[in-house]
């Protein structure tokens, strides 16, 4: 005879975080490039259907946890970074803004 069990609590979800790490110098510290930088990030997150359980940047970096697998973070932060990235270029006519800086 088989036993049956009551259901437990559904296990945690899963959370994952990513890092964007500014190319050159401190650009967050300006407050619009900032404030512009978070925004693409929750408008991406909703647009995702993604939910972003911590939010934090420094001048140099922006680092968001979501909910979700390693594998759709780095989706979130490869579309993030090409979002702001393609932003910031054509409004400051210099960029890109995240990247890994060339060898020499």
């Amino acid at each position: 005879m088989a036993s049956h069990r009551e259901p437990g609590p559904p296990p945690p979800p899963e959370v994952s975080t990513l890092v964007l790490t500014a190319l050159n110098g401190s650009p967050l510290a300006d407050h619009d490039i900032r404030g512009s930088v978070v925004a693409a990030a929750q408008s991406l997150a909703e647009r995702s259907g993604i939910r972003i359980v911590h939010l934090t940047t420094s001048d140099e970096a922006i680092s968001i946890t979501i909910e979700g697998s390693t594998v759709e973070a780095v989706g979130f932060a490869g579309e993030l970074r090409t979002i702001t990235n393609t932003w910031f270029e054509h409004k400051f006519r210099d960029g890109p803004l995240w990247g890994t800086p060339r060898p020499g």
